[in-house]
């Protein structure tokens, strides 16, 4: 089987702002719709176990450990007040809805991608987000990373590819590089390019030699880029561990239990709320052709 874990913040984002603003004013719940009627193209594709991770609450651990990184602030309130619609038309759709509050959507994806590992039966798993986190979850072609919306798919090879690193050095990378969308600036110096020439001889931070005439990898600056890391080695750490998703396999239950077999009754109340009512009987039909 293939199971799909999905996104559900980038989701609700893509569709909130994929609107012009004036129908964004109009209909509340469009960026909800949008992300049920997503889903339903989805189950109309043939996915057969689906599940949505969602921050619930936006702020996480990660926000005591460093203060500036992503939260709540400045968010527009039409699109935080969708949070708990959201969650609540896609399980009444049938879908498994992780709510994730001390962690992260993320991690929720990430916990995900480990159940399905584990389970023999998986023959992929396929996290549907373009966030540059989740390639750290990248496991040869049995767990691969989907952009929806260029219907491009990543796997170990397309990761190294588009980065320059292993899946496993993800975490390094952007602690050293930076993640503007996450609130942590990485390193002063340390660019994309000679990230991924140090990353490719020395994995992990804590494997890069502390002098920079000793680095085996031909990167221009390489003393500069040595001594910033040595000043700032702490900090490096840091963001990695914030760049690290966690798993906690009990917030995602089992494959078994993402198995989608149809809407639930309240399906028809929801889709009434947010204007979609037509999606009730494309919902019943998807099911009844099961």
């Amino acid at each position: 089987m293939r199971v799909h874990l999905i996104d559900g913040t980038y989701e609700l984002f893509r569709h909130h702002y994929g609107v012009p603003p004036e129908v964004r004013e109009k209909a509340k719940a469009a960026a909800t719709r949008g992300v049920v009627n997503s889903m339903l193209m989805l189950l109309a594709e043939g996915a057969t176990h689906v599940g949505v991770a969602t921050d619930h609450v936006i702020e996480s651990f990660r926000n005591d450990l460093w203060p500036g990184y992503k939260s709540s602030a400045g968010m527009p309130e039409e699109l935080l007040v969708q949070f708990p619609l959201l969650e609540e038309a896609l399980a009444a759709l049938g879908l498994a809805v992780w709510p994730m509050v001390d962690l992260e959507a993320d991690d929720g994806l990430a916990s995900a991608a480990a159940v399905a590992t584990d389970d023999e039966r998986v023959v992929q798993a396929i996290i549907c987000t373009p966030d540059k986190d989740l390639g750290q979850c990248v496991v040869g072609d049995r767990v691969v990373q989907l952009d929806r919306r260029k219907n491009i798919v990543f796997d170990e090879a397309g990761i190294t590819e588009k980065f320059g690193v292993l899946p496993t050095s993800i975490p390094d990378y952007l602690a050293l590089v930076g993640d503007s969308a996450d609130g942590f600036p990485g390193l002063k110096g340390w660019g994309a390019k000679a990230t991924a020439a140090v990353l490719r001889h020395y994995a992990h931070i804590e494997d890069i030699p502390r002098l920079g005439e000793r680095w085996e990898a031909d990167v221009r600056g390489c003393r500069s880029l040595a001594n910033t890391l040595a000043e700032q080695y702490e900090t490096a750490l840091l963001f990695r561990e914030l760049a690290t998703l966690r798993v906690d396999r009990d917030a995602v239950g089992t494959v078994d239990e993402w198995r989608w077999t149809g809407p639930r009754p309240e399906f028809a109340d929801v889709c009434e709320r947010i204007g979609a009512t037509s999606f009730v009987e494309r919902a019943e039909k998807l099911a009844a052709d099961r």
